[in-house]
């Protein structure tokens, strides 16, 4: 007999008939109608169910957190089949499970069950799973018992878009290979209904938080990330050089120059008439150059004529497709001398590819030489613009352009100038900017990766086959405390594909990515990323740092993209004690330090690799003079006391020559 009792629902059934056993039934007046109604064993699991509950939510069971809108949703008692499932709301999967804690909720669970239910098997569910797979795969010890449907669905080997040929060391043991999508909140931004340009949240404490997570991610999140091996995407412009400076095939005074056999490819990147209007793609506007790639004699320069001596982004462009090389060869020339990179040619084309930042002197050298000197007969380089600087903005929105540099703006203004269709950056037909500049963030993610991961608008866009791991969102939040706590740290992930009612029974959201990969593999991305950075906060800063939710919700940052996604509030920028760190540099560090380790540590898990996390900076770094022009440099290793594996055995040497690049 199967029985399914829920909160204001009695479901019996078809195939049995309860029988309460008279009307001498037992009634508990503690205990709702529905579930009084059907016995005295409904009874004693419920009252069982509630005693759980109360336990954990007082804190006496080691390891288990709960929050205190915790309910018991739904019974499915099966007398015949000796099954107890038991639902509980979403809100029990707010906080991180454990094995250790799983364990002690369900032998406290049979505790309060007693004996007449031993031979039961009793599952727990919560947000429509059962509990166990709440926990991370990172935190299961025996592999045998992993949730295989969190993995990737068979991973694509491909070399990497971008490899630096200089860096005398690969770093195997952690994010080479690896392409994460990664961004710094909001930004300066249209807003159609006063006609004006502004900031999308307000001021506080001296930062506002259009921009105030740029100072996490572009000084110190992505720098790590890249030094790990990874390369990283972002739909913000990240030089916060206001120079800019473009050097095209399509422009003849622009400083390109080539040898060899080079052919017009088709359409490319051109300048065009300046500011860009909604629908304007510069990347439809020229053309690109090809050449098969074993013409050992041709090469293609691009020779900028820099205005001011600083740092550079410097980013190429080209044209993707199977029959080119996976490692064309780019060098960069600078300040510092020279810097090469092999470029995989066959993902990532039509929009602006990061290289690296540097120096350029006023009127000095300022080159990229792309070689085609390749041992493939039968395979093509390509080449387009290439890009010095970040630049202002331009993008108009209806006669009005920003007037701030392009790194200030918000994402939904230069995904159109880095080549996106307007399904990524246009979703509301240019009516509402603040709508399009959210959606657009995990659109993007879809166009970089690319059928049938593609956008919204339509999964199977080609995109541009570059195989994003993760995708993550960084915010700070608002809000504020009356005594002297912060509001602390918040992640929000998506078990489901769509905007949704999260709390509609029999909800018809994808459950998984287009490849089958369960979606609550955001679940372990989120988890393991917010308990790294509790973590470190608790050991640096502040014992009392508030561990907020998980939730799972139906914001667009954390559903649209179609891999692994999570939205980070680190804290409040609105709260004086959480600025009170939050205006510390070396907080910073720690937390960006904190995020790259549960980057880190998903990643290997997803991929089965061992990981070392990279040491951290040296200490008492001196010069002193011998004798003549010998100069000895010292300096002291530093140890990481929140991390075993980043032991330092071995330090690179840069050198300079007077005011020059590295």
């Amino acid at each position: 007999m199967k029985r399914i009792i829920s909160l204001g629902m009695v479901l019996l059934s078809a195939l049995a008939f309860f029988s309460c056993g008279g009307s001498s039934q037992a009634i508990n007046k503690s205990i709702p109608q529905a579930y009084n109604d059907q016995g005295r064993k409904t009874q004693q699991i419920y009252l069982a169910t509630q005693a759980l509950l109360e336990d954990c939510k007082a804190g006496k069971l080691e390891g288990v957190e709960m929050i205190r809108h915790t309910r018991l949703d739904t019974l499915i008692y099966n007398r015949d089949e000796k099954t107890l499932d038991i639902y509980f709301n979403r809100y029990f999967a707010y906080r991180p499970m454990r094995e250790k804690s799983v364990k002690a909720i369900y032998n406290r669970f049979r505790e309060e069950l007693g004996n007449s239910f031993n031979s039961y098997d009793i599952t727990m569910y919560s947000t429509g799973v059962p509990i166990q797979e709440l926990i991370p795969n990172y935190y299961i010890e025996n592999q045998n018992d992993r949730v295989t449907d969190k993995l990737p669905v068979n991973p694509q080997n491909i070399e990497p878009i971008v490899r630096n040929n200089s860096k005398p060391f690969v770093p195997s043991k952690g994010l080479y290979g690896r392409h994460i999508a990664l961004w710094n909140s909001h930004g300066w931004y249209y807003e159609n209904s006063l006609h004006r340009w502004e900031w999308q949240r307000a001021r506080n404490f001296q930062v506002v938080e259009d921009i105030y997570p740029t100072a996490y991610v572009l000084q110190y999140l992505v720098p790590m990330l890249e030094n790990a091996g990874a390369n990283t995407f972002l739909p913000r412009e990240r030089d916060v050089n206001t120079n800019e400076v473009i050097v095209d095939n399509d422009d003849p005074n622009s400083g390109y120059s080539e040898r060899g056999n080079w052919e017009n490819g088709g359409i490319g990147f051109a300048e065009g008439q300046k500011p860009y209007v909604s629908g304007d793609n510069p990347f439809q506007l020229g053309t690109y150059r090809r050449i098969l790639a074993n013409d050992q004699y041709a090469s293609a320069e691009y020779k900028a004529n820099i205005p001011e001596t600083g740092e550079y982004a410097v980013y190429i462009s080209y044209h993707h497709d199977e029959n080119n090389v996976d490692d064309a060869k780019y060098i960069v020339y600078h300040a510092g001398g020279r810097t090469e990179f092999l470029v995989n040619q066959q993902i990532g084309g039509e929009t602006w590819i990061y290289l690296g930042k540097f120096k350029f002197f006023k009127d000095g050298e300022a080159k990229v030489e792309v070689k085609a000197n390749h041992l493939s007969q039968t395979k093509y380089i390509t080449v387009d613009a290439v890009r010095f600087g970040g630049g202002m903005g331009n993008i108009m929105r209806n006669g009005l352009i920003s007037g701030r540099p392009r790194w200030v703006e918000a994402a939904r203004y230069y995904l159109q100038y880095a080549g996106m269709p307007e399904m990524v950056y246009n979703i509301h037909q240019d009516t509402v900017d603040y709508n399009d500049d959210y959606k657009s963030r995990g659109e993007w993610v879809d166009y970089l990766k690319g059928a049938p991961f593609g956008p919204a608008a339509n999964r199977d866009t080609a995109g541009l086959d570059i195989p994003i791991d993760l995708s993550f969102a960084f915010h700070t939040d608002a809000g504020t405390t009356r005594n002297d706590t912060v509001i602390g740290t918040l992640m929000i992930y998506s078990s489901k594909g769509g905007e949704t009612n999260f709390n509609a029974p029999g909800d018809s959201a994808e459950l998984a990515f287009p490849d089958g990969q369960s979606r609550y593999v955001n679940r372990d991305l989120a988890d393991l990323i917010q308990t790294q950075i509790v973590e470190d906060i608790y050991s640096k800063y502040d014992p009392a740092w508030n561990r907020r939710g998980m939730w799972d919700a139906a914001y667009s940052e954390a559903w649209r993209p179609n891999v692994p996604a999570a939205l980070l509030e680190l804290l409040s920028h609105h709260n004086f004690l959480d600025m009170k760190f939050g205006n510390d540099p070396q907080f910073r560090f720690d937390a960006s330090r904190a995020i790259y380790k549960g980057m880190l540590r998903f990643l290997s898990t997803q991929y089965g690799f061992e990981y070392v996390v990279q040491p951290l900076p040296p200490s008492h770094v001196m010069a002193e003079v011998l004798h003549g022009k010998v100069i000895r440099v010292k300096w002291q290793p530093v140890l990481d006391p929140l991390e075993p594996t980043a032991n330092p055995d071995k330090y690179m040497v840069y050198t300079r020559k007077d005011s020059g690049g590295w």
